[in-house]
């Protein structure tokens, strides 16, 4: 403390508070970026337990039908009802990749917040780290 009852401002004090800024920044970008890898590790595993419960109920439910298409028409039309189940088949499987296709481009891209204050504080370091909103 100098004679007026302050701290003298030099310039190790000057890089310690940067210094302790910086770790505070780090450390916040570190609590966002592990909370936004929690959600996405929580929402990966919830779709995967819906696909995995619904793809196991649909394919039974398909072998059912199938059986029972093939069946009822075995002595007219079994050729042309083992055609018309493929055909559906193959139609609902393409149409369900496209819509996994539109989905997979729209989902927002994991960690996207930190990434974007990662940014912000590249851009304000870069112009010479004045005030913050």
């Amino acid at each position: 403390m100098n004679e007026r009852g302050t701290r003298p401002r030099g310039l190790g004090n000057a890089l310690g508070q940067l210094a302790a800024a910086a770790v505070d920044l780090l450390r916040t970008r570190a609590e966002l970026a592990a909370l936004e890898f929690d959600e996405a590790r929580e929402l990966a595993k919830d779709r995967i337990t819906l696909l995995v419960i619904g793809l196991g109920c649909l394919a039974m439910a398909t072998l059912g039908a199938t059986a029972f298409v093939v069946v009822y028409f075995w002595d007219s039309y079994r050729l042309a009802a083992l055609g018309g189940v493929t055909v559906a088949y193959l139609l609902a499987g393409l149409i369900a990749l496209w819509r996994f296709s539109i989905h997979r481009q729209n989902d927002p891209k994991p960690f996207a917040a930190t990434l974007a204050e990662l940014e912000r504080d590249r851009e304000w370091l870069a112009s010479g780290g004045g005030q913050r909103k």
